[in-house]
C-alpha cells in the first residue's frame, strides 16, 4: 500500500528589492562600448500604477546588432570595451531612470526591429516581458503580428521615441493609465 503525499505548489515570492546581490556586475548597462561607432543611448523611467517612479527596479534588454545578427558569443556579461554583446541590465536610479548604451537593433528576417525587455521590480511575483520597438520602420510596425493585434494606444506603449540626438526614450508603466503591454509566456 502506497502512502504517497501530494505536495501543493509553493506560491511565488515577490521580486527584490535586493537586486545588487548576484545581479550587478561591472558595465552591465553597456551592451556596446559608449560613444563607439553606431552606439546610442536607450533610456526611460519605470513607473508604478500610481505614476510614481520606481527607484529599485531592474530592466534587462536583448537585441540584435545593427545588421540583424544575434550575438552568440560566450560571456555576454564580460565587457571588453569593443564587443557588442546583445544583452544588458540596468538598475533604476532613485528617480526610476534606466539607461543603456547599445545599438539600434537591425531587422531579423525582415521583421520590425525591437529590443526584448524584462522588468524586475519589488512587489512583482514574476518578471514582466515586453518589447521596445524602433519608431522609424512604419511598414514593419504595421506588419508586425504582435502590434497588429493591439489597439493604437496599446501599440504606443511598445514603440520608443527617437530624440533629436539619435537616442531612444521609452518609459515603462507597470499599471494604470498607459500601462505597458506585457507578454505572457
Amino acid at each position: 500500500m502506497s502512502t504517497e503525499t501530494r505536495l501543493e505548489p509553493t506560491p511565488g515570492q515577490t521580486i527584490g528589492p535586493f537586486f545588487a546581490f548576484g545581479l550587478a556586475y561591472p558595465k552591465m548597462h553597456e551592451v556596446t562600448f559608449p560613444h563607439s561607432p553606431g552606439a546610442i543611448v536607450l533610456s526611460g523611467t519605470v513607473y508604478d500604477g500610481a505614476g510614481a517612479p520606481i527607484p529599485d527596479a531592474v530592466v534587462e534588454i536583448w537585441g540584435a546588432d545593427s545588421d540583424g545578427t544575434v550575438s552568440r558569443s560566450r560571456g555576454a556579461r564580460r565587457r571588453d570595451d569593443h564587443t557588442f554583446t546583445g544583452f544588458g541590465r540596468s538598475a533604476t536610479t532613485d528617480e526610476g531612470h534606466y539607461e543603456f548604451w547599445t545599438r539600434n537593433p537591425g531587422s531579423i528576417d525582415g521583421k520590425a526591429p525591437f529590443f526584448a525587455a524584462v522588468v524586475f521590480a519589488r512587489g512583482l511575483p514574476n518578471k514582466l516581458h515586453t518589447r521596445i520597438y524602433l519608431p522609424e520602420d512604419e511598414a514593419g510596425l504595421a506588419a508586425d503580428p504582435l502590434l497588429s493585434d493591439l489597439s493604437e494606444d496599446e501599440r504606443g506603449t511598445l514603440i520608443a521615441t527617437r530624440l533629436p540626438d539619435g537616442s531612444l526614450r521609452h518609459d515603462i508603466r507597470l499599471q494604470g493609465e498607459k500601462e505597458t503591454v506585457f507578454l505572457a509566456f
